[in-house]
Order: C-alpha cells, then structure tokens, then sequence
C-alpha cells in the first residue's frame, strides 16, 4: 500500500511540476520568441515575478526623484525603444505607443480582440448594457442644466477664499486639497442627490482603497490571491470594501426617491432596477457603479483644476489671457452659464492643454483575446497591451520639439493632432462617459476663480508629480492667491 501510495503522490508530483514548467517556463519563452521576431525586446524576466521587482523599483524611482511629468517605464523604453514587452508573472504586457495601433484598438476594433476587463472594468454585453443606463445622465444638455449647482460650489469655496483676504493682502492655498472637496461636494450633488457632507466617508474610504491598490498593482499577480489569502492588507481591503458597500447603500435608500424624480444619475439606476427589460440593474451593480462613478467624478476634475491651476501660475501671460477672456464674456460679477461657456474659447484650450501634459489616467490597457494581427505587429492571445497615455502626449514626433512646454494654442484648432494621440478620457465607444460633466465644472469654476483672484505660484510648492492610480503632486499645490 505504501508503495502504491508513493507511486501515486511521485505521479502528482510529477504532473504538478510539469504544470508549472508548461506555465512558467515553456509558454513565456515561446512567446518571448514570438515577440523577437518581431524585434520586440523587453527586460529579462524572472521565472516566477516577471519584472515585477523592477517595476516596483523604477516607480520608487519616480516618486524620490519626480520628472515634469514621469514615465512610469521611461528606462526600458530608453533601451529596449518601442514597443517593448515586460512581465508581470507569466502576463506579458505590451507598451505601444503608435497612435495608429491605439485609434485601431481603441475607436476600430468591433470583433471583440480586445477586451477592457483586463484593466479592471466591465467589458462585453454587460459594459455595455450599464452605458446605456448611464450615458444620459451626462448627456451636455443635462450637464449644462447642473451648472448653477456647479458655480453655487464653486463660489462657496471662493467665498472661503476671500475670507481669508481680509487680514492680508495674499495668502497660500492648497489648491489640491480644495479642489477635491469641490469637485465631491458637485459629484455628490448632480449624481447622487447628496453633498461632500454626506459622502465624505466615502471619499475616505475610497482614498485609502486607492493606495492599497496602488500597492497591489506593483506586486505579481496570482489568481485568487488578493480573495483568499489574509494577509494584513488584504484583511483591510475586505473591511473597506464592506464598509464602502454599507455606505453606499445607506446613501441610496435616503436619496432614492428624491433621485427618481430628478432623473439623475442615481435615479436613473434606480428606475433601471425597477423595469423588466434588458436594461435592468441589480442593486449589487448599482452599488458597483456608484463606487466608480464616485471615485471618477471626484478625482478627474480636481486632478484637472489642480494643474490648470499651477500651469497658470506659472505662466502669467496665459492667465492674463484667459482672465481677459472670462471678464470679456461673463463680466466681473455675472457667473458663466450655459449660453457663455461655449465662447471661453482659451479657458477650454487650458485645459486640453493641461490634460495633455498632466492626464488624470496615465495608461489605458486592453487584453487580446485571440491571436491578432495588427499591421506589423502580432499579438498573442492573452496578450495586455499598455498604451501609455502620458508618453504619447509627450511624443515630440507628434507634439513638436516643445512637447513638454505648456503652449494652449496647440488646440486653437482640434484638427492638428492625429486621433488616437490625444486620449485623456479614452476614445471610440468607452470614452469616458462623465467627460462632459468634468469639462464642464473645470471650465466653470477656473473661470470664476480667473474673475477674482490672480495667483502664482508659492514658494512652499515642490513640483513632484507621482503616479498612483493617476497623476497627482506628491507634496500639494500651494500657490499664493491675491484678491482682484
């Protein structure tokens, strides 16, 4: 019996081991061999971790020693050129950079090669049934409808501002900081029929998930493991989730009804939950949409204004410009509306040009599903491929020589740039679905800030942009604001 029982524990063994040989050794180096032929090159990967080690560090580099604006790969594209291919584990993870492959990818494909699950969203026939529902809500004739609410929590944080006028002359804000409960408390309210007050707990939990996240994205993948193995992070990451879960659906049963008579986002999901038709919403996935949207809303636009902000600090004759514009338009006391937004012509050039240099998303992924065939290049079925949306706006071949200089006249005229090199809320049919609304509330509230204060930039601000899920500056965004 012994022996049997040896024979059969050698023979699963043996059948393990050549699992994972077949896992870990033979498929990755036959399709390390695919990429070379292509002279697709890329660091070398370690048997279990991939590249993950050396992700991890040049990252840590980034963050002690920060760029205009980083690259969190800029090293192996130095040497390996582009595209290359890194590793996560055994996930090979292909960084393209051509704005033809990425309008290809991104607005052409309708055969289903490519799928979004693989940078952590919904995909397929489910992605799409949740658009549907959603997509009205930030429709621009809505959006435009929101924008006293908007300018209402705009002038109440200048209002602060001034405040703080009256014992001197010019004082620091921290930009940053104020334009994320801004940009909640406008979310809060148009989407969820709340305020910053109510869902501030949830922008807590949401910040802290964040950073475990950011964690996690740096370590290999394996399957299951962030489920089911407690380690001390992982036992967070389960408490927070439980928590944010409780607090949105305590949200959504005291604004419910409000929210359904409002049609807005909220309500909107609310009455999809209710219908039997094929566009019906569990409360799970309300819930699931609610995390997002919450998180998007918040960060996008106070990412937006907090760089807008310090590029026009640092350049006057842009503000000088813009502020022009915005007092020509609206005057000093009357707040832009739905009928003026559209004529600040050089406010909306601002902020394309910021979202170019400074993106609020880094990086768009997409995994292949099947073998393809796109140009020159061919792709492995399981494949990610990493589109670094922070190298592309800075490509000089696209952008010039001064692609790392602030120059808002690039977009006097939208049809300078190629598609598919300009994609700071994606492109094609996942577009972001609130980028209306985050335009929007930046344009509206940098114009009301141009109408009343002038800043530069502080002293005490360090310029350190970082990448976590996003780009943000490491240290804050001090400038000093005068009242005009």
């Amino acid at each position: 019996m012994s022996a049997l029982l040896f024979l059969l524990l050698a023979a699963v063994a043996r059948a393990v081991l050549t699992r994972l040989l077949y896992c870990y050794l033979w498929v990755p180096l036959g399709l390390q061999r695919r990429f070379r032929r292509q002279g697709i090159l890329g660091p070398l990967r370690r048997l279990l971790s991939g590249n993950a080690p050396e992700f991890r560090a040049m990252l840590e580099a980034a963050r002690s020693a920060p760029a205009l604006a980083p690259s969190h790969h800029a090293a192996w594209a130095a040497r390996y050129g582009r595209p290359f291919v890194y590793w996560f584990g055994t996930r090979p993870r292909l960084v393209v950079s051509d704005p033809e492959v990425v309008k290809a990818v991104m607005m052409a494909d309708t055969s289903g090669a490519f799928d979004k699950s693989g940078s952590g969203g919904l995909s397929g026939e489910k992605w799409a049934r949740h658009r549907r529902v959603i997509a009205p809500a930030f429709y621009m004739e809505r959006v435009k409808a929101w924008i006293p609410e908007i300018a209402a929590s705009t002038s109440s944080m200048l209002d602060r501002w001034e405040d703080q006028c009256e014992s001197r002359t010019e004082f620091e804000v921290d930009v940053y900081e104020g334009f994320h409960t801004l940009s909640a408390d406008v979310i809060s309210r148009v989407a969820f029929g709340s305020s910053y007050k109510e869902g501030n707990r949830i922008f807590q939990l949401q910040e802290e998930q964040m950073k475990l996240v950011a964690l996690a994205m740096r370590t290999v993948y394996v399957p299951g493991f962030s489920y089911f193995v407690p380690t001390k992070k992982n036992v967070r990451r389960w408490s927070l989730n439980l928590e944010l879960h409780s607090s949105l659906r305590k949200l959504i049963e005291i604004n419910g009804r409000k929210c359904e008579d409002a049609k807005n986002l909220l309500g909107l999901m609310l009455s999809a939950s209710k219908t039997e038709s094929e566009l019906r919403m569990g409360i799970e996935e309300i819930i699931d949409e609610c995390k997002a949207l919450y998180f998007a809303g918040k960060e996008t636009t106070a990412l937006l204004l907090t760089w807008a902000s310090l590029l026009l600090a640092q350049n006057q004759e842009w503000q000088d410009r813009a502020r022009d514009e915005v007092l020509q338009v609206c005057g000093k006391l009357e707040q832009p509306n739905a009928e003026n937004l559209s004529n600040l012509k050089i406010v909306h050039m601002v902020l394309k040009e910021t979202l170019r240099l400074y993106p609020s998303a880094v990086v768009v992924n997409r995994t292949a599903t099947r073998d393809v065939k796109l140009g020159e290049l061919d792709i492995p079925a399981g494949t990610q491929l990493e589109f670094p949306i922070i190298d592309v706006h800075h490509d000089i071949d696209v952008w010039g020589t001064d692609a790392d200089k602030f120059n808002p006249s690039r977009f006097a005229d939208d049809r300078r740039y190629r598609l598919g090199a300009y994609f700071p809320f994606s492109l094609g049919p996942s577009i972001c679905v609130g980028k209306n609304l985050a335009m929007v509330e930046a344009k509206v509230a940098l114009a009301m800030i141009l109408q009343r204060f002038a800043f530069v930039l502080s002293p005490s601000y360090v310029h350190a942009p970082v990448l976590m899920l996003n780009l943000r500056p490491q240290y804050g965004a001090q400038i000093l604001v005068h009242k005009i």
